[in-house]
């Protein structure tokens, strides 16, 4: 057995003797891992500060972390259609996902995921598409086409839902999902919360606008992502720079470990 392969039960040993401690069994724990991105940015940039940005170098370790220890990285759809149908997923799957539309997507995470052959959702927002940062709608046409990237809403203009009336709510879930399908055509099935915020009332409103599921943050009581329009996600970033790192944010049981937050 390799270091790695130590290092990495020792690590699952470590969780387990925790959930013991605890009185919690793992049998029936696992959570396929939702990454969660917003840039992949090798230049300081003032919005992107705490977002959860990596630059090329990691983006790229964090994949071949993936590729080198044999993970399945599926789309969010499967994983829904998964969870829908309570499939079993094996202990090494993971689904990457992008908020925002920041045009380095496209320039650096786009290209790299297509060296991996990783599928990813990037969640968009149709009233920023095109502006300085963001990217265009050829770009987002041509990672559609790809048949890697789907391409998803994130409301029209990044509205915190929670604080916004019941009118601008529904314009931002509706009215998000009806752009993107009208400029790019297909289906847009996945919707993501602004900042993980969201209601009662919004998720039956993502639910009726007919999303087949949504992302939140760590956001919500949804600790085992068996509500599908509430599917926490695991943030990523420069900080996570080591096989040791990865492999517990990667192995299935971050999410539990997690303190819980407020959905709004």
């Amino acid at each position: 057995m390799s270091k790695f392969r130590t290092k990495f039960s020792q690590i699952l040993f470590l969780i387990f003797l925790a959930a013991v401690t605890a009185g919690v069994t793992l049998s029936d724990k696992y959570v396929v891992p939702i990454m969660m991105y917003h840039s992949v940015n090798d230049k300081a940039v003032a919005h992107l500060q705490n977002a959860s940005t990596v630059n090329t170098e990691h983006f790229r370790f964090q994949m071949e972390f993936l590729k080198k220890n044999r993970y399945s990285v599926i789309s969010l759809d499967e994983l829904v259609r998964g969870i829908k149908s309570n499939r079993f997923f094996s202990r090494k799957t993971a689904v990457i996902t992008f908020d925002d539309g920041y045009d380095d997507v496209y320039t650096n995470g786009f290209r790299i995921l297509k060296e991996y052959g990783f599928p990813a959702a990037v969640f968009v927002l149709p009233d920023q598409v095109g502006k300085e940062g963001y990217m265009t709608w050829a770009q987002l046409k041509e990672m559609k086409d790809s048949g890697l990237i789907a391409v998803e809403s994130h409301t029209l203009s990044h509205a915190y839902l929670p604080e916004v009336s019941e009118d601008v709510q529904r314009r931002e879930i509706t009215e998000s999902k009806r752009v993107i399908e009208k400029v790019l055509g297909g289906e847009v099935k996945y919707f993501a919360y602004p900042v993980g915020g969201f209601t009662d009332p919004v998720l039956k409103m993502a639910q009726e606008a007919g999303y087949a599921g949504a992302c939140t943050t760590n956001r919500g009581f949804n600790r085992l992502n068996k509500d599908v329009y509430a599917l926490k996600r695991i943030r990523f970033s420069n900080k996570d720079n080591s096989a040791r790192i990865l492999s517990v944010k990667l192995s299935g049981y971050y999410n539990f470990f997690r303190k819980e937050k407020s959905s709004h």
